[in-house]
């Protein structure tokens, strides 16, 4: 499945595929080096027509997960080539148990964006940024983070911080960012038995930015993240 304006739609066929063979990828179940060639069985073995298959195929080359030459074949290609903070790449990775020491780097990287974004935001933000937040903070008050639409409204309130702090390069990374809050939300929901309501702090990094503070805003989201990264610690087996 995949979300567009935070409604669910189903996945065409390739990118199905891709997304089968993506997670296994990233799941470690094709190696760095290994090949996929058999354009012919591997479709067959997928249940799918060719013309689907190599649409898959050019969708993972795109992102880095593997390559295709003439005379070689295709195969995986060395994790480093990875585009990791894509937002399909970000999904695969929280289908299945994800790797302990990206979540970090990634909760890493957030913590080096997202408080300085904060900061921002509290000195440039609109009007028309605080009532997207406010009603994202409603949204996820009314539904929870439970449901895909308590979660999809997280998502909208991280990515109006970034929009708020008026710099387009860390705007540019709003889907990326918005892909690691949204997935790795659900991958906690869905493995703890009863989750944290993260709400408050979002709240608090809210009234920072509408108090035009930007020590606190940082501070705050500083926070947010520090008590996220140890709930997604709680949900890794």
């Amino acid at each position: 499945m995949e979300k567009g304006d935070g409604v669910i739609k189903p996945l065409r066929k390739h990118q199905a595929i891709a997304s089968q063979l993506g997670t296994a990828i990233l799941s470690g179940e094709y190696q760095p080096g290994d090949s996929l060639d058999g354009e012919i069985e591997q479709s067959l073995a997928l249940g799918v027509s060719r013309t689907a298959y190599r649409e898959a195929m050019r969708t993972l080359v795109a992102k880095g997960l593997i390559e295709s030459r003439p005379n070689a074949g295709t195969h995986v290609t060395p994790r480093h080539r990875w585009n990791l903070l894509d937002p399909d790449i970000l999904a695969w990775m929280c289908t299945r148990r994800p790797d302990e020491h990206f979540v970090r780097d990634l909760f890493e990287l957030r913590g080096i964006i997202e408080p300085a974004a904060a900061a921002l935001a509290a000195q440039r933000r609109g009007q028309g940024h605080l009532d997207t937040m406010a009603e994202a903070l409603s949204k996820m008050g009314d539904h929870g983070l439970a449901a895909s639409e308590g979660q999809e409204a997280d998502r909208r309130f991280h990515h109006a911080i970034l929009e708020a702090s008026g710099n387009e390069a860390l705007g540019s990374l709003s889907s990326s960012v918005g892909a690691a809050v949204q997935w790795t939300t659900h991958y906690k929901q869905r493995a703890s038995k009863a989750p944290r309501d993260p709400l408050p702090e979002h709240i608090a990094v809210y009234a920072a930015i509408e108090a035009a503070d930007p020590v606190a805003a940082s501070a705050t989201m500083a926070e947010l993240l520090r008590l996220a990264l140890n709930d997604m610690a709680d949900a890794l087996p």
